[in-house]
């Protein structure tokens, strides 16, 4: 089960909107729905998860390229919402490899099983660069906004709850879920 929502910061405080993602193909789309969340060049946090799973959030500041941080990227890896986060910059990969994540050889190890029997300690699986277990992304991307790197690092359960509780924005948010 997914849930994604645009939180949008105005002069009278956060916006919260259910958001549809299941049209939406590239990390750009998601970026230019963000921006019409919000007439003007606000903050619009895009927060998506999968229930206990994996979390993202993307946060779009005016023109500026988005800045993403992925909870796990392994588990995102598996999800086609996730998909669009993963970027091959945010990977750490060139852009145009081959080894893209349709190219992913995802043997089991996604289950927990032990990464060694699966593909070497590195947890490569053979077919190019194994996406990490972890997070990846800009881990400050909520500092400004009173979630601190530490904090955004330490959350599992309900995560989207406690950054919208941080915000100031947990009522707003309850309203679309």
């Amino acid at each position: 089960m997914y849930f994604a929502a645009l939180l949008a910061r105005t002069e009278d405080g956060w916006e919260a909107s259910d958001t549809e993602i299941d049209d939406v193909e590239t990390l750009s789309d998601l970026a230019d729905l963000a921006r019409e969340a919000t007439p003007d060049e606000d903050t619009v946090l895009v927060l998506i998860e999968q229930e206990d799973s994996w979390f993202g959030v993307v946060r779009i500041d005016g023109e500026e390229d988005p800045r993403i941080y992925v909870s796990d990227a392994a588990a995102a890896a598996r999800s086609s919402y996730g998909e669009l986060l993963l970027t091959d910059e945010l990977l750490g990969r060139e852009p145009g490899d081959d080894d893209d994540l349709d190219s992913l050889d995802l043997d089991g190890t996604e289950d927990g099983e032990d990464e060694d029997d699966a593909g070497g300690a590195d947890g490569a699986t053979g077919s190019g660069e194994a996406v990490p277990h972890g997070p990846v992304g800009d881990a400050a991307i909520l500092d400004d906004l009173g979630v601190s790197e530490k904090e955004l690092k330490s959350l599992s359960e309900d995560a989207l709850s406690e950054i919208a509780d941080a915000l100031g924005a947990s009522e707003v948010l309850e309203t679309v879920r």
